[in-house]
């Protein structure tokens, strides 16, 4: 390793061989950050329960057809597609704090539009302020957080964006479970709100104000967080180098950039946020009376899986964790089509099914105990989801699937 290399992987600011930080602010910061995640898991979770509840709407209150639906439920990528690019030039020029404040904007106001509803594009309005949001708050809270946090926690706190975020989308389903898509929008105002009066009170990165030259600032935020700068040293930084086209030609940038691209673009491909969606939906396809139970069991699934993955990851390794999620999904998504082929044709009125029971119990009907088969495979598939980061491209690669996703479980 050459002596630029190793200038280059050295922290901003770090610590003193043998001593470890005792400020327990940092995570009260990083949990404030977090909060971002799970607005973003929230809106993302919000069209499962909010399509039903609007496709049963009585008038004056808009009601959506199964088109409208659909586009209830996808739009929010054209958000997000649209915030990651914005995210991407908020986190350099105002600053990762600034960046998460501005973010709640959109949040609140989003979920504020979808509130006040009084025809079908104030619905869709009010996605595309949330999905805002959601790209710029998946890009900027990661990044906060990893620069706050001392090296003995940053792992930890690292893993608890991807946690939050289907903490996010399980809170929507339980809560929709219960409540009405406008009271339930009410709640969607309530992280973003939270986020803002707690990030006020949370410092800048220290690493971005180093490069600022607000060296002072930068000591502050240093002792806010971690409790003191005493013994603290303060490598050189040294002039920060853009991304250049060229440096795509060599091997160590352009095998690993490919790569990752083509992991998040296979992960988004599989359809996975697009079963978030329209998550009830495919229940009450699924023969199920209490699809939101249904869905919340998904939920739960998902959180306990991801909390799985972040603790074994270390020890387990990313590669044998991708290649065993990559299996599980294969099975589950052809156990899941295999389902809706043996169950297409048959009536799709479940109001009168048991949850733990299908809607058939003739003898001479092919769905026969095969109800099951959905929610197992459904299961299985967030179960063996590998959890790879959001980006511009994940978001933009997934709209077509979404867009006639709706369409095809309800002709």
């Amino acid at each position: 390793m050459t002596p630029e290399d190793q200038e280059e992987a050295q922290p901003l600011l770090g610590p003193p061989s043998g001593s470890t930080p005792r400020g327990r602010r940092v995570f009260l910061a990083a949990f404030a950050a977090a909060l971002g995640p799970l607005s973003f898991g929230f809106a993302l979770g919000y069209s499962s329960p909010a399509i039903p509840s609007l496709q049963r709407a009585a008038p004056p209150a808009p009601r959506l057809d199964d088109s409208a639906a659909s586009w209830f439920g996808a739009i929010v990528t054209l958000g997000a597609a649209a915030g990651g690019v914005l995210g991407g030039w908020l986190v350099d020029c105002a600053g990762r704090k600034l960046s998460l404040l501005l973010c709640t904007v959109p949040f609140v106001a989003g979920f504020a539009v979808i509130t006040a509803a009084q025809d079908v594009w104030m619905l869709l309005g009010g996605r595309l302020l949330t999905g805002l949001a959601c790209g710029v708050a998946s890009l900027v809270a990661p990044v906060y957080i990893s620069e706050i946090a001392y090296p003995a926690v940053r792992g930890m706190l690292g893993s608890c964006v991807q946690l939050m975020v289907v903490t996010g989308i399980l809170l929507a389903y339980l809560a929709g479970w219960v409540l009405e898509w406008r009271w339930l929008a009410v709640l969607g105002c309530v992280p973003p709100s939270l986020m803002l009066l707690l990030m006020c009170w949370m410092p800048e990165t220290p690493r971005f104000l180093l490069t600022r030259h607000r060296h002072q600032e930068a000591v502050a935020a240093l002792r806010f967080l971690w409790g003191s700068e005493q013994g603290w040293e303060e490598p050189p930084v040294g002039e920060h180098q853009g991304f250049h086209l060229a440096l795509l030609r060599q091997p160590g940038v352009y095998k690993p950039f490919v790569i990752g691209i083509s992991l998040m673009a296979f992960q988004q491909l599989s359809g996975v946020n697009a079963v978030m969606f329209y998550a009830e939906t495919i229940f009450e396809k699924a023969k199920f009376k209490d699809s939101g139970l249904a869905s919340v069991i998904v939920g739960v699934i998902q959180v306990l899986f991801t909390a799985v993955a972040a603790l074994i990851m270390d020890r387990a390794g990313r590669r044998p964790l991708l290649v065993l999620s990559g299996v599980v999904m294969v099975f589950s998504t052809s156990a899941f089509g295999a389902y809706f082929k043996l169950t297409e044709g048959g009536p799709s009125n479940s109001s009168h099914v048991a949850f733990l029971a299908p809607v058939y119990t003739e003898p001479i009907d092919t769905s026969v105990g095969l109800a099951w088969l959905a929610v197992g495979s459904m299961c299985l598939f967030i179960a063996g989801r590998p959890q790879a980061l959001r980006s511009l491209l994940a978001h933009i690669c997934l709209l077509h699937p979404r867009r006639p996703f709706q369409l095809v479980l309800c002709p």
